[in-house]
């Protein structure tokens, strides 16, 4: 149809041309004329018709028709006239001069009229159906931002017909803009009369298109909005304002993370990808929240082979199916066990022979380990033991574990058993780079409380070992297992109320993927005992994060959602540090990763410390919290259970003159 009307636009446009010539009266138009104009008309055609499907008039979608097909039709416009211009001239009858103009401009006016008259109709129906919804069951909607992507997205919603969404007013900082209107819409003010155009409008929905701000002016405006009863979404991106098409269904819902203010971290991905590349890489504790991002990540940089280990089948499971669907390719192993299993530990490292060992197993829930110290121990210390041992004893070229600030100066059995992860970590550095790692063997505990070691255990000792162990430790990741974010969600959706512990408690955080990055990154500059920091920015109080939470969801704290303080759980401190204050920071080629100064201890006393505790752990001793202060001199408790610490004290000196066999009798 559009072809046939072509047809007959493009030569009918010069006839009336020809008519404007002569003063609108067909009768006084020369004869000759006429006729040149009628045997040109074939010729013209099959120019007009190739001219438009070069550029491609037949193929745009005219319901979305914008500049760009206006520059086309201008074009074709231009090109077309002059090829009549010249060839009805040479072929046929020089024409008057005001034919030649009139006949080109109509033309145009013919072509655009009929590309754009479609979606006049359109906008038409669109304002009938904005009507229909102001007297039906609407949301009423304000767009932050009155640029490309603002006057894009209102175009999607007046189009859109199962959507109950109307806008009625735009927010822009460009006071150049206040007071005229985008498709009849007014803008309002800026940012600063944000709130009061919420109320002077009843708006329901605010909608935030601005995507090519930063992170820290979009965190700014997204404050002042989440202070209204409104449901706040947001446009994320660049790419869809790139490809001129912003719709409803590209708006997301405002994340806390959204609110912190900073632009996201960036790491050296090249740096990354040439340590990872080609190499086998394990991951303990793969099914984990940090465990499963690292293996995503470690997927995305080619490894040889990676391979996820984790006593918890669904969640080893989930995050195996998940990356075989993203990666086909990759070499993916995906083996059941427990850190605390040595022998598993052995056959898995004996088969596999990882260059890279990623050790993110761990018990991380603060009160529960209070109420199970025990545990904590024989997974989070002995773990770590165990696995370092393997990646020593079976060639591992770099063993990474993931810490957390709670090690520093720790308050609780978690923390604690973190540092002394850490510990264990510099113990292994030390042993290596002194060529004494001789001196590291299972400890394993049977029922009669007999260590067994080296002598009865039949281990090998690799010659020369060249394994480079260090800690990355860091802070509070959003949405990670056993985070706040998650259980401030839940505790929402209910209707409240939501818990905090204190009105005064502050973390650092960070998303999932900036950690795992730093550590990937971290794990590279690593030559022996380091322990990497990571640089958390600004610490946020937890009650102002469940508060935005509330207000995110369009409800009102301790209005529709009452906010309860429950008190500090056992072992919980008010602030979490990155550092003890013997540790001093050293840079790194990344300003966002430190290195922490290592602290000095007697890593021949630690070690029989160690094996002095697996007696009390396998005994699950009641009193362990004292005998893991005796280790952890920094571990301070409002919960200690009285005991005399000297005998302790004594019995550690008992155990430096006795054979391994002898221990558990001295710890009796």
């Amino acid at each position: 149809m559009l072809v046939i009307y072509d047809m007959i636009a493009v030569n009918l446009s010069y006839l009336v041309g020809l008519w404007l010539r002569f003063d609108l009266q067909f009768s006084r138009i020369e004869t000759n004329y006429i006729t040149a104009w009628a045997k040109f008309v074939p010729i013209y055609t099959l120019i007009s018709l190739a001219t438009f499907i070069v550029f491609k008039l037949y193929k745009s979608i005219w319901q979305f028709a914008g500049y760009t097909e206006l520059k086309h039709v201008l074009y074709t416009s231009i090109i077309t006239g002059i090829l009549h211009t010249i060839l009805i001239t040479l072929l046929i009858e020089r024409m008057p001069i005001s034919y030649y103009l009139l006949g080109a401009i109509v033309q145009f006016l013919a072509i655009i009229g009929s590309r754009f008259s479609y979606r006049f109709v359109l906008l038409l129906r669109s304002d009938r159906e904005n009507e229909r919804k102001l007297k039906g069951d609407i949301s009423r909607v304000m767009i932050v931002g009155a640029g490309s992507a603002g006057r894009l997205l209102l175009r999607d919603i007046k189009r859109t017909k199962d959507c109950d969404d109307i806008v009625v007013c735009f927010i822009d900082d460009n006071n150049l803009k206040w007071g005229k209107t985008v498709d009849n819409i007014p803008v309002a003010g800026g940012r600063e009369s944000i709130l009061d155009t919420v109320k002077r409008y009843r708006i329901d929905k605010i909608y935030v298109a601005i995507p090519g701000s930063t992170s820290e002016e979009l965190s700014k405006i997204l404050n002042i909005c989440k202070e209204a009863d409104c449901v706040l979404k947001n446009l994320p991106g660049m790419c869809q304002l790139a490809n001129g098409k912003v719709e409803v269904k590209d708006l997301k819902d405002v994340n806390i993370e959204d609110l912190l203010g900073r632009e996201p971290i960036k790491v050296d991905l090249d740096e990354i990808f040439n340590y990872l590349n080609g190499k086998t890489i394990m991951v303990t504790g793969g099914g984990g929240s940090i465990g499963s991002e690292l293996c995503r990540q470690i997927a995305a940089h080619s490894p040889k082979q990676l391979i996820i280990f984790d006593i918890y089948e669904n969640n080893a499971y989930e995050i195996e199916q998940e990356l075989l669907m993203d990666y086909p390719e990759l070499n993916l192993e995906t083996i059941i066990g427990s850190v605390r299993d040595l022998k598993k530990l052995e056959q898995v490292f004996s088969t596999y022979k990882p260059d890279v060992v990623y050790h993110a197993a761990a018990h991380k829930h603060v009160p529960l380990m209070e109420d199970s110290p025990c545990e904590a121990i024989k997974n989070n210390v002995m773990g770590t033991y165990n696995t370092a041992l393997a990646a020593l004893h079976y060639g591992c070229k770099r063993f990474v574990l993931i810490s957390t600030d709670k090690a520093v100066n720790p308050t609780n059995v978690m923390g604690a058993s973190k540092r002394m992860c850490e510990m264990i970590i510099q113990t292994f550095a030390r042993k290596v780079q002194a060529k004494k790692t001789s001196d590291l063997r299972p400890i394993n505990v049977q029922r009669n409380n007999r260590i067994i070691e080296m002598d009865d255990y039949c281990y090998t000792t690799v010659k020369n070992p060249e394994t480079e162990f260090a800690a990355v430790r860091f802070g509070n990741v959003l949405g990670s297992n056993g985070s706040v974010i998650p259980k401030f969600k839940k505790q929402i959706q209910a209707g409240g109320p939501v818990t905090v512990t204190h009105p005064d408690i502050i973390r650092y955080f960070m998303t999932m993927s900036e950690a795992v990055s730093l550590v990937l990154q971290a794990g590279n500059y690593a030559k022996g005992g380091e322990i990497f920091v990571l640089d958390m920015g600004t610490p946020v109080k937890i009650d102002t994060m469940a508060r935005n939470l509330i207000k995110l969801s369009g409800l009102r704290p301790d209005i529709d959602i009452k906010v309860e303080y429950s008190g500090l759980r056992p072992g919980e401190k008010l602030f979490e540090e990155r550092l003890m204050s013997e540790e001093g920071l050293e840079t790194t080629p990344n300003k966002l990763i430190s290195i922490g100064k290592p602290l000095d201890f007697n890593e021949d006393k630690f070690l029989r410390q160690l094996k002095l505790l697996a007696v009390y752990m396998g005994d699950n001793n009641g009193n362990i919290r004292e005998h893991i202060k005796q280790i952890v001199t920094t571990y301070h408790t409002a919960h200690v259970e009285s005991i005399n610490s000297e005998l302790f004290d004594n019995k550690n000196e008992i155990a430096d003159g006795l054979h391994h066999e002898d221990l558990p009798q001295a710890a009796n």
